[in-house]
């Protein structure tokens, strides 16, 4: 979308400005080298986005949008180190590019570089928006555990999965909302529902980065297609595909999802002609639709001008329509 870049150059501007270019540069580097990676910025551009819906100035917003950018590429830092990733939006990983300790180093770093963040807002305001900063990391830890526990389970319910990606994913993006909310001084039901909003939009951008994640362009996505497939992770399209599958596809996708080829893509390609054959990606697709959905309809409750509610609207279904 056309206004999120505008947002995005915003928010360029100010990043470059927050990091800092001191001693020691193995702690600082790895922060300015992922960063600079770009990516979507998604978040701390909603962040702005919302504070500039409810009438007032976005760059008001801009400490607590950035607190969510630098949050977010700590916990992707970490998730790569823990998910041993090559890749991350089309380059090399912090940790592969130096190391894994240093990748934690840098992780950490960048955490209390959010919270410090917040020190620009008056006292109560800050009390505030650390309070859901910390709720939300949190759950954001919680989700990144369910997600590893998933991977030796055989018994994860499709209610449990998208427990997980709540936590994992879609509970930033409704923080990340919820902060232009209470910069901007909205009401209390407002700042809710614009969280709830956010909530279930950020479950449906998780499913579709589990659509494009084994279906996805490779030129277009940014990471290695495929990868969920490779760490046998138990993804929307497995569960789904395993409830679907006639006993002789469950016992092939169950003896695939055992294996570590030293070439993966004989694998891959066996498992998603499961997870096609057992209509597990119009599954997906259909998921995907619920949630857009009912983001819209808690958003007709929100107190906003209804051309920008329209442009919230367009957001979530080019959400939908993404390939990166």
């Amino acid at each position: 979308m056309e206004l999120l870049t505008s947002y995005g150059e915003r928010l360029q501007k100010h990043i470059e400005a927050t990091i800092p270019d001191k001693e020691p540069k193995h702690l600082y580097e790895p922060i300015q080298y992922i960063l600079q990676l770009g990516g979507k910025r998604l978040r701390p551009a909603l962040t702005l986005m919302t504070c500039d819906f409810f009438q007032a100035d976005c760059e008001q917003a801009m400490p607590a949008a950035l607190a969510v950018e630098l949050f977010h590429n700590f916990s992707l830092i970490h998730d790569d180190i823990m998910d041993e990733a090559p890749l991350r939006r089309g380059h090399q990983t912090v940790h592969e590019k130096w190391d894994v300790n240093t990748g934690i180093l840098s992780g950490d770093a960048m955490l209390i570089l959010a919270y410090q963040l917040f020190e620009a807002y008056p006292a109560e305001r800050f009390r505030e928006l650390a309070k859901l900063f910390s709720k939300t990391a949190i759950e954001v830890c919680e989700g990144q555990q369910y997600d590893v526990d998933f991977e030796t389970r055989d018994d994860v319910t499709l209610e449990a999965y998208i427990k997980m990606i709540d936590y994992k994913t879609a509970v930033l993006l409704g923080a990340a909302m919820k902060m232009g909310a209470i910069v901007a001084g909205a009401s209390e039901r407002c700042k809710d529902n614009m969280y709830e909003f956010g909530r279930n939009l950020g479950i449906a951008f998780q499913l579709q980065d589990d659509y494009l994640d084994a279906f996805g362009n490779p030129k277009t996505f940014g990471k290695q297609v495929g990868g969920d497939i490779i760490a046998n992770k138990k993804t929307f399209l497995y569960i789904t595909a395993m409830n679907n599958a006639s006993p002789l596809q469950a016992k092939e996708l169950e003896s695939l999802s055992s294996i570590t080829p030293k070439d993966p893509q004989e694998k891959i390609a066996a498992v998603k002609r499961i997870f096609v054959n057992t209509g597990a990606d119009e599954a997906l697709q259909r998921e995907i639709e619920f949630y857009t959905e009912k983001a819209n309809t808690v958003l007709s409750s929100v107190k906003m001008e209804e051309t920008n509610k329209a442009t919230l609207r367009e957001f979530g279904q080019w959400l939908m329509r993404r390939t990166v």
